[in-house]
């Protein structure tokens, strides 16, 4: 299950407050009036790279799905709530933002950015709780199939955020594109779970 109702609930108004900064930076990037100490990534992009972020998001998440289900271990899913799942869609720009934003090497070449973007990807993979769990702050590790699994699809996943973020169809590198794929990864998940029967009540 997931933690305390409240501390989700305060985690959702963090997030907005920082989605609210971000956006007041984009709108200025938008008027001609770039902040010159702005958020990464609040610049604009082209609605064909949020398309294309999207659509290879969703090919990945079916092929996790098909994954899961050929190795049987869809009756592994964690259970959420429905407060959970809203968390998770604000986590999604959060995760971007520090991801995808901060933890970046740009201005060194490709190969020390590609470099520093597998780095980026593998803390991105590990700090999921798949293969450990903190439970009432008692530490263990849960090395199962299934985190094994779910963490080689995060690790896909984040390669693909960090492809978005500095691929040609998006030259302005804007993190658009990349939290409308992380989203809609997000909202995948969800919608599968709740299929799957692992949506367990509201809080």
């Amino acid at each position: 299950m997931n933690e305390d109702p409240i501390a989700i609930v305060l985690m959702i108004a963090v997030s907005f407050y920082v989605l609210y900064l971000w956006l007041h930076d984009y709108v200025a990037d938008r008027a001609g009036r770039p902040n010159p100490h702005a958020l990464p990534g609040a610049t604009s992009a082209p609605l064909k790279a949020s398309v294309i972020a999207v659509a290879g998001t969703l090919v990945i998440l079916a092929a996790e799905t098909w994954g899961e289900i050929r190795l049987g271990l869809s009756d592994q899913q964690s259970k959420i709530t429905v407060l959970f799942g809203v968390h998770s869609l604000l986590a999604a720009f959060v995760e971007e933002l520090i991801f995808r934003g901060f933890v970046v090497v740009d201005g060194k070449g490709k190969v020390l950015r590609w470099a520093g973007i597998l780095g980026a990807s593998v803390l991105f993979s590990v700090i999921h709780p798949f293969l450990w769990n903190l439970d009432n702050w008692v530490f263990t590790w849960t090395l199962t199939a299934k985190g094994w699994f779910s963490m080689a699809a995060v690790f896909l996943g984040s390669l693909w955020f960090y492809t978005v973020r500095f691929a040609a169809f998006n030259p302005n590198h804007s993190l658009i594109p990349c939290i409308a794929a992380h989203a809609s990864k997000n909202l995948g998940v969800f919608a599968i779970k709740a299929t799957q029967g692992f949506v367990v009540g509201l809080l």
